[in-house]
């Protein structure tokens, strides 16, 4: 799932015209991951030793990731007709675990940027 939703943000990168680094890849490059690969690069990462996960799902983690970062890439691609079904399903599968609409409270959105009404040509000369 990891891989699949870094393709869709590199996807939305490209589409803008921007070479965004993997994200294993991006590991490797900080120094907290060994192997740049999806398949164990995250387990194996000495970088990630000794971290536990939450006791509950409900949890800054989660609605931070989901809610500033899914919602806000998902939105984006949108914008820019990039298909991003694989985010998409982790916002519903994480409103549903959390009991939260994610979509629906747009923590952070094109639209709350003051980006929303441009198109993509002008997206890319604005960035």
């Amino acid at each position: 799932m990891i891989e699949a939703v870094d393709k869709e943000r590199v996807a939305i990168g490209k589409k803008l015209g921007f070479d965004i680094i993997p994200d294993p890849e991006l590991g490797v490059m900080q120094g907290y991951m060994q192997k740049a690969n999806y398949k164990n690069g995250y387990r194996t990462a000495s970088g990630f030793k000794g971290i536990k996960a939450q006791n509950q799902l409900d949890h800054r983690y989660l609605n931070e990731d989901v809610g500033y970062g899914l919602v806000f890439l998902s939105e984006l691609g949108k914008q820019i007709e990039v298909n991003t079904p694989i985010m998409d399903s982790v916002i519903s599968i994480a409103s549903i675990v959390t009991e939260r609409n994610y979509k629906e409270e747009k923590a952070r959105t094109m639209q709350s940027l003051g980006l929303g009404q441009y198109s993509m040509q002008e997206l890319n000369q604005i960035l």
